[in-house]
């Protein structure tokens, strides 16, 4: 059967400076027979090719391009010749622990989560979670698990397809292992700490890879100071602030769950300074204000705000309040650690929000640290969506 074409209007700027997805209304004309999933050929209205993708009619993302070339064919050695290049990727950035191996877009490969944790008391052995979170890349699952035995070969591999996004691409929520079962309750090291990892029920693929290098600048504020931890989850900040020599730590997160899990990892590292409790952090802040209470450094982590364009007025003023009520709370020379991993946050919103709280706190700001992904979650030019964590430290002077 002939490869379907599919006609884009004038709007596909965009996709020329590199962005992978082709949306419903930019589509005007469809040409030849397609099954959801299928890869087809997208091309401009003068009828020059933009490259090749999958499309799912049921998904305003109609296609989501996996080459900018028309004579590529995209096949079983295509998409195992990408795995093999991110992982080599990883390699050569000398990743050889827990890291993420497959970031979606900007792996080229849209559609694929893969994360990588390694249990040092299982001798190093890695095991995979994998996320397939489009119809187009579950049709390549076959090949997908393939190509990371074959060029990881990790102890096991399990599927985490139990996040709602699916539900969009009209595929189920599951989960399970693929092929033979192993221990999902992991212990991996970050920066020298042991972390707990529930590869089956954690959040997303079971732990949060990407704060790992913005956890290990807690290291230049933390010796000798109290320092809270909002939206702790599962202690993250916290834990790395107790390491480097806080006096201490009060973690606060609203899920009993990641509560205990902060515990289990602060009795797991010996860290009898740092103490976790179930609270609306935003509640609490305002209390401690009212009372005039004060911390050395304060870090607000907060889940994403706005998960959606039309929600960023809303989250902007989440963000600012969280931030104008810590910086109450923190007395000159100390430090507000900051973080946003919504993408619809710029870096440059980001900065002007934390900037109004400032003003409006009567407080001054000096920057002590930006970052954001580390390098085993790569912002693709182009891509802006995969450039989403935004992480600010900041002195109260």
């Amino acid at each position: 059967m002939a490869q379907a074409r599919i006609t884009v209007n004038d709007t596909q700027d965009r996709i020329l400076r590199g962005h992978p997805w082709v949306f419903a209304g930019q589509i005007v004309k469809e040409e030849g027979a397609y099954a959801p999933g299928d890869i087809v050929q997208v091309q401009d209205a003068r009828h020059r090719p933009l490259g090749q993708g999958y499309i799912n009619p049921a998904s305003l993302i109609r296609v989501r391009l996996l080459t900018d070339r028309a004579d590529e064919r995209v096949n079983k050695d295509f998409i195992t010749s990408r795995i093999k290049r991110a992982w080599a990727y990883r390699q050569r950035m000398g990743y050889s622990g827990s890291c993420r191996v497959v970031f979606g877009e900007a792996d080229l490969l849209p559609g694929l989560v893969v994360d990588k944790f390694n249990d040092p008391a299982g001798a190093g052995q890695a095991v995979l979670s994998v996320q397939f979170l489009t119809l187009g890349m579950e049709r390549w699952k076959d090949v997908v698990l393939d190509a990371l035995t074959a060029a990881i070969k990790p102890e096991g591999i399990y599927i985490r397809n139990d996040v709602p996004i699916r539900e969009k691409e009209g595929l189920e929520l599951y989960k399970g292992f693929h092929g033979k079962p192993f221990k999902t309750d992991l212990v991996i090291d970050e920066n020298g700490l042991k972390l707990h990892v529930d590869v089956a029920g954690g959040q997303k693929t079971g732990h949060f890879l990407d704060q790992v290098q913005n956890h290990a600048e807690m290291q230049r504020i933390s010796k000798g100071q109290r320092v809270l931890d909002c939206f702790t989850h599962t202690g993250g900040f916290g834990l790395h602030a107790a390491r480097y020599g806080a006096k201490e730590v009060l973690g606060l997160d609203i899920s009993a769950d990641a509560v205990a899990q902060a515990m289990r990892n602060a009795k797991l590292n010996g860290l009898e300074n740092c103490r976790f409790k179930e609270a609306n952090v935003f509640d609490h802040l305002t209390e401690m204000s009212r009372r005039g209470e004060q911390w050395d450094v304060i870090v607000l982590d907060p889940p994403a705000f706005a998960k959606s364009r039309s929600a960023i007025d809303n989250a902007y003023r989440g963000y600012k309040e969280i931030n104008l009520r810590a910086l109450k709370c923190i007395p000159s020379g100390g430090f507000l650690v900051t973080c946003s991993c919504s993408q619809h946050m710029t870096p440059d919103l980001f900065r002007k929000m934390v900037a109004e709280a400032a003003r409006d706190a009567g407080r001054r700001l000096r920057e002590v640290y930006y970052g954001t992904q580390p390098p085993d979650h790569p912002i693709l030019w182009g891509v802006p969506e995969t450039h989403y964590l935004k992480c600010l430290m900041l002195e109260v002077v």
